[in-house]
């Protein structure tokens, strides 16, 4: 239905939906290795069933139970749960990618202006290429920030005599996967807090002591204490607590908790003190990412022990496993095990009561199974008050102010005066929730080389909704970076804007010199936006 043309890079255009079939033909790909290599961890081998367990254990557990012997036929739902495929490997891919592209903030011969395209475009090629080789290794930007923490930390020892590092080990797709095909849904919204880890080895405990001590010193706000994250005190009240939060001298290093490792439970309970902690931190902002109605925050980090503690209890570590697995996708556990407990292929639900069927007189819970089934769910709980039209004529071309959760590579190129706003920003009622209908722009066909995107206020910093490259050979004055069912960039059907959301603008990044020529050029914007009330 949408035929734009989409710049991939400074030369090439690809067709909308052309696009959309390489991405969703990579992606399928992608899931398929990957939901396989899960299914053998759960020695379950249909993977049709685990699918669609997974996507009722997500959005239904609170309606859904299973027990007593009974369990959800999953053989009767007609949908292979594909909505949810899609949702749980873009995050995955996001989560994975936006990280891992950090290097890529310069030009080459081979690459002219290709490091401006949304780093969304490369996703899925990317993970495809990483996962081949099974690649474990950071980017160089995230290896420089745990040097930096480690230096602050180890201030005054020496390494390979009071001190080794090992790593940091970036967390693979597959164990990424794995930890959101079974966390979804167990909470509102998570924070994966080891999305890259290192471990700092010290030699003698005495050494560990002062390493300890500078860390409470310097951070006495999260040290000992439980963690309050944004399931807890809420998204826009998180976000503006780690934004007041103090960082690492000399770096942009965040803290957000200190606290000894699981292991040393035992040890504690005895009065002893812990030998191994672990140190977790955001680097400049707590970076997120949202699609769907998953919402995923992404931290580091650095494990610090006594080595010959470290040591001895790497024997003893346990991963995802089927049993673990199971426990946390108990609808999937109580369907595996009475189809080991027959030796019929099939168990129908007359043999085996459904507790869906149970749960539900009025048949409410199939209608809320079919709702999000088809992907229908983000908007359920909203009323709508119809839409709201906003006109930008431009603005004067500064730098952003606010630093952007799911784009690092702006936050970089703003201070280098790579990035510039281009219109707004307009100001929106937090009080209700938006959704965009439709966003356009025009542009002189002579400015190409750089990205434009729309962006969202999310609490004390913003949140890119959308973004598109203009490159060398396009031919239409207006640009769309949204339309009516479809996100030319994140290639969802619903653009939501982040809840409390007070105001959007329109940004720009790319060469500096570009930026002049771009204000006389750009011609105006035209923004869509549907409105709701809780």
């Amino acid at each position: 239905e949408h035929n734009d043309k989409i710049c991939t890079d400074y030369y090439s255009r690809i067709e909308f939906g052309k696009l959309f079939l390489e991405q969703l033909q990579s992606r399928n790909l992608l899931f398929n290795e990957l939901l396989t290599e899960f299914s053998k961890l759960i020695d379950f081998s249909d993977k049709k069933i685990i699918q669609r367990a997974a996507a009722v254990q997500a959005l239904c557990c609170t309606h859904l139970e299973a027990g007593d012997g009974n369990h959800i036929d999953f053989q009767n739902f007609s949908s292979t749960a594909l909505w949810y495929q899609q949702e749980i490997l873009s995050l995955v891919m996001r989560v994975y990618c936006e990280d891992q592209l950090m290097d890529d903030l310069v030009g080459s011969n081979d690459s002219y202006y290709v490091e401006y395209v949304p780093s969304a475009i490369q996703d899925a090629t990317k993970c495809k290429k990483d996962i081949e080789e099974k690649k474990i290794t950071p980017s160089a930007q995230r290896a420089q920030s745990f040097e930096k923490l480690i230096a602050f930390l180890v201030d005054g020892l020496q390494e390979g005599g009071d001190y080794d590092v090992q790593g940091p080990v970036l967390k693979p797709l597959q164990s990424l996967f794995n930890k959101m095909f079974i966390r979804r849904g167990q909470t509102a919204v998570s924070v994966i807090g080891d999305m890259t880890r290192a471990t700092l080895l010290v030699k003698n405990e005495k050494d560990l002591r002062v390493i300890v001590k500078r860390i409470e010193e310097a951070f006495p706000s999260i040290h000992g204490k439980e963690f309050q994250g944004p399931s807890e005190v809420g998204v826009d009240t998180f976000l503006h607590q780690v934004f007041k939060m103090k960082k690492v001298p000399e770096s942009d290093i965040i803290p957000y908790r200190f606290k000894a490792n699981s292991s040393q439970k035992k040890k504690m309970d005895k009065g002893e003190p812990p030998l191994y902690y672990n140190f977790n931190f955001f680097d400049g902002i707590p970076e997120y990412h949202r699609v769907g109605t998953t919402e995923m925050f992404v931290a580091f980090e650095l494990q610090i022990g006594l080595e010959a503690e470290v040591n001895g209890l790497r024997g003893d570590h346990v991963s995802y496993e089927e049993g673990r697995i199971l426990n946390a996708q108990p609808l999937l556990k109580a369907y595996k095990d009475v189809h080991e407990k027959s030796s019929e292929s099939h168990v129908s639900t007359t043999a085996v009561p459904s507790s869906l069927t149970e749960k539900s007189e009025s048949q409410d819970d199939m209608k809320l199974i079919a709702a999000v089934l088809e992907g229908n769910f983000s908007n359920c709980r909203y009323r709508a008050l119809g839409q709201m039209e906003i006109d930008g004529e431009g603005t004067a071309p500064i730098s952003p102010k606010r630093l952007c959760l799911n784009n690092k590579r702006l936050n970089i190129w703003a201070g280098q005066n790579k990035a510039v706003i281009l219109d707004g920003p307009f100001e929106l009622d937090p009080s209700r929730r938006y959704s965009v209908d439709s966003m356009g722009l025009n542009m002189a066909t002579r400015i190409c080389g750089i990205s434009v995107g729309l962006f969202a206020y999310f609490g004390p910093y913003v949140v890119q909704i959308s973004a598109l490259f203009l490159g060398k050979y396009r031919k239409e004055e207006e640009v769309s970076l949204i339309k009516p069912g479809v996100n030319f960039l994140t290639m969802e059907s619903i653009s939501m804007l982040p809840p409390q959301c007070d105001g959007v603008l329109l940004a720009a990044w790319g060469d500096p010199y570009h930026w002049e020529r771009v204000k006389k050029s750009y011609h105006g914007m035209k923004l869509v936006l549907n409105q709701y009330e809780e």
